[in-house]
């Protein structure tokens, strides 16, 4: 497989979706391995769990931090969820897309048709499984759940799923070499959209 990836010359906000066990999490360890690319890390105000680091799985905070960002409009998208916060703070997001990187928002749906309206300049990519009999034998096969949380999964996916045509791109996960290929693609192709590169266009003419 092909590991280079184009490098972004201006910094886009990419919106990543799946259900749990299409396998994006192994995806997008690979994409994220192209220095240019920054990963925007969620917010909770939940406490860690054992092995968890702040910053790295997520940005822990208390229930107060959280309500005050909420109230200076800090967040691309929050929610409550088992009596917790959970959401993506604006400004790294904000920081480094000025800066020329382009990040990565791995969210659920809902929080992402949150950041379609507010961002309606990101792109949004939904990586699928090949089929749901696959995704039920994937999470199945993980051998940590129960059975009825294994059809719980199996449903939520369902109802996921039915977001993918409010996305601007859909990757299946069927290959994982191929799935991270089109993933970096994509990546690739809006770094090349005309509206990107206005500015080379004009040094080309000696504008």
């Amino acid at each position: 497989m092909r590991k280079e990836v184009c490098s972004m010359k201006k910094g886009t906000l990419f919106v990543i979706s799946g259900p749990s066990g299409c396998g994006k999490g192994t995806v997008l360890k690979e994409v994220l391995k192209n220095p240019d690319l920054y990963f925007s890390v969620s917010a909770t105000t939940r406490d860690p769990r054992p092995g968890e680091v702040d910053g790295v799985n997520y940005r822990f905070m208390t229930n107060e931090a959280f309500e005050a960002l909420i109230e200076q409009d800090g967040f691309l998208e929050y929610a409550g969820y088992c009596d917790h916060y959970y959401g993506s703070p604006k400004q790294p997001v904000e920081e480094q897309l000025a800066m020329g990187k382009s990040v990565i928002l791995e969210i659920e749906v809902e929080g992402a048709m949150k950041v379609r309206a507010a961002r309606p300049d990101a792109v949004f990519v939904f990586i699928l499984p090949p089929s749901m009999t696959e995704l039920e034998n994937r999470l199945r096969g993980r051998g940590t759940e129960a059975e009825e949380v294994v059809q719980k999964r199996v449903a939520q996916a369902k109802r996921e799923i039915g977001f993918a045509e409010k996305y601007d791109y859909v990757v299946i996960n069927d290959d994982l070499s191929a799935a991270i290929a089109d993933v970096n693609a994509i990546l690739c192709a809006e770094s090349h959209k005309t509206k990107k590169n206005l500015e080379e266009i004009k040094e080309v003419l000696g504008k």
